[in-house]
């Protein structure tokens, strides 16, 4: 019988100390997408893209912060900032071709 105790008691704790991995990945979740404002820069010109790549390393430091902990090594971090970068990145292309669309129809 205490055999199938300890068992039970083994078990429980696992549950316990897997309910707080759960509710981190929950949080991270619930966090919200990172995002780079690029309404008052004009994306088609080397400044412009300048001033992007300088957001996109500030948005990636921010977001990624709750990566850096004494407990998460720091290449966690860096693959998170890795990953927000070339997310936002990734989106640049669609931005600049609106940026051109919106310029050309205000031109008309």
């Amino acid at each position: 019988m205490t055999n199938f105790a300890s068992r039970i008691a083994g078990a429980a704790t696992l549950a316990l100390a897997v309910l707080p991995l759960a509710a981190i990945s929950t949080a991270a979740a619930a966090a919200p997408a990172p995002s780079v404002q690029v309404s008052d820069i004009n994306l088609n010109t080397e400044r412009g893209q300048a001033i992007f790549a300088e957001r996109v390393e500030r948005t990636a430091n921010a977001f990624c912060r709750a990566e850096r902990t004494p407990v998460s090594p720091l290449a966690r971090h860096a693959e998170c900032r890795a990953q927000v970068r070339a997310e936002l990145n990734e989106k640049m292309p669609a931005v600049r071709q609106a940026q051109i669309a919106r310029n050309t129809y205000a031109a008309r």
